[in-house]
């Protein structure tokens, strides 16, 4: 049983199944960048005393799931969401849902999906894939993130469904129930919503950890990292960061650049040349946090490791939380639609 379905290739996992599943039920006005500024993706965190492969815990995104959630929302489009307790039930609404016609988004573990080159496969349970059918034992795999579909067979579908440890998905599938005509006045007020949101979280959420607050303190922290934790363990806590930066998904700078496209399509629903420029500093950004990848990993495969070397990555992170912080201010100058 192969249900009607379009692969489409994205940057960022969620943001491709929230595009591939709205697109089964009729909905294809949302682009990859759409979802991803509407459903409010663009965030960070440093969560130091939560470790993820023993070392600290980064996030330059939402929690998983939100994006979708936010978007169909918006677009006032029904999702049903479901967890599970039992392997044996999640493969039979699994299969259910199948068999009625429903195209469904899971949440998975990327250490055991065997179609991940070695390299990229980890203890990370926040990816996203879309199951469009079944064929005897194998199921049909769309992930975004990759060029072609696959498949799974049922045991490793399940062992990727129950991953367990940080943001353990327990069996976790959604999918939008029904589709509706979407207007540019929907599409015009989830743009200014999502923006809104993303000024809050990323000005105005009180503490250190978050927004452009959490990448100001994470490069002061990085500057003092080799005195405090010897080359060793500060290199592999940049490692950490490089990883979470760019293996999942698109970490800091892709998600900058799409954060930058968003800004360009949203010229359409509310004409304001201010978000050209918005966009061309979220693409400085973005250009940023990859500088500062390399940066990062010259130190942590030891090609450079000085306290000069981690001044400059610190000063990365600083020059990126002043950038954004600029760009955020003049989102919230933006006059918004009604």
């Amino acid at each position: 049983m192969k249900l009607p379905f379009e692969h489409i290739q994205a940057a960022h996992c969620e943001n491709g199944v929230t595009t591939g599943l709205l697109h089964t039920i009729g909905i294809d006005r949302i682009t990859e960048p759409l979802a991803f500024g509407i459903g409010s993706g663009l965030f960070f965190t440093y969560i130091p005393l939560l470790k993820v492969n023993n070392g600290p815990a980064f996030a330059f995104r939402t929690m998983p799931g939100l994006i979708f959630k936010r978007t169909c929302t918006a677009l006032n489009v029904p999702v049903h969401r479901e967890k599970f307790r039992s392997r044996e039930k999640a493969r039979q609404v699994l299969d259910a849902c199948l068999d009625v016609g429903h195209v469904v988004g899971c949440q998975v573990g990327v250490f055991y999906l065997p179609y991940f080159p070695k390299e990229y496969r980890f203890h990370f349970n926040a990816h996203n894939i879309i199951v469009y059918g079944r064929e005897d034992d194998r199921y049909l795999i769309s992930d975004p993130v990759m060029e072609m579909t696959t498949s799974l067979s049922a045991y490793e579908l399940e062992r990727v469904r129950f991953a367990r440890g940080v943001l353990a998905p327990r069996g976790q599938l959604y999918y939008p129930k029904i589709g509706r005509p979407v207007t540019d006045e929907q599409i015009a007020r989830g743009i200014k919503k999502g923006v809104i949101r993303n000024i809050r979280d990323m000005l105005h959420i009180p503490g250190p950890f978050t927004g452009v607050s959490g990448i100001r303190y994470t490069g002061k922290k990085i500057k003092r990292w080799r005195d405090k934790l010897g080359p060793k363990q500060a290199g592999l806590y940049l490692a950490q960061l490089v990883r979470m930066q760019e293996e999942i998904g698109t970490g800091g700078g892709g998600f900058r650049y799409i954060y930058a496209a968003f800004l360009q399509q949203a010229q359409a629903f509310h004409p304001d040349e201010a978000l050209s420029r918005i966009s061309d500093t979220f693409t400085r950004s973005g250009d940023l946090w990859r500088d500062a990848a390399v940066q990062a990993a010259g130190i942590y495969k030891g090609r450079i490791g000085s306290q000069e070397d981690f001044n400059r990555m610190g000063d990365y992170l600083l020059e990126i939380a002043a950038l954004e912080k600029q760009a955020f201010q003049a989102l919230s100058k933006i006059n918004w639609r009604p």
